[in-house]
């Protein structure tokens, strides 16, 4: 099966910017002390984010079967994207963290 990078690439790259956006505005709910906003908002993004990192297995599973890809760069930049999202999410959901605890 021949992988449509392109497809693939705007899949990750939607679904983790959906994700960021989230991610964005729980924390914005966390410094309202909207707390149970912020934690259902986390957990919208972290679907998202799975969904991003289905699309992206497709590619690393074909690899793994011993197909040399050339990756194209709007592969790397939606890696990019995904692996930044990912690190935010870890950021803001200990900055939430700190926020219950200053704030309690």
């Amino acid at each position: 099966m021949e992988i449509n990078f392109e497809q693939v690439s705007l899949q990750v790259i939607a679904h983790s910017g959906d994700a960021k956006g989230k991610i964005m505005e729980a924390l914005q709910n966390a410094k309202a002390l909207k707390y149970e906003q912020a934690t259902k908002l986390l957990q919208d993004a972290e679907k998202d984010l799975i969904l991003a990192e289905k699309a992206h297995m497709e590619v690393v599973v074909k690899e793994t079967q011993g197909d040399k890809l050339q990756i194209p760069l709007l592969l790397i930049h939606a890696e990019d994207q995904m692996l930044t999202t990912q690190t935010l999410l870890l950021v803001v959901q200990e900055l939430i963290e700190l926020y219950k605890k200053i704030n309690h």
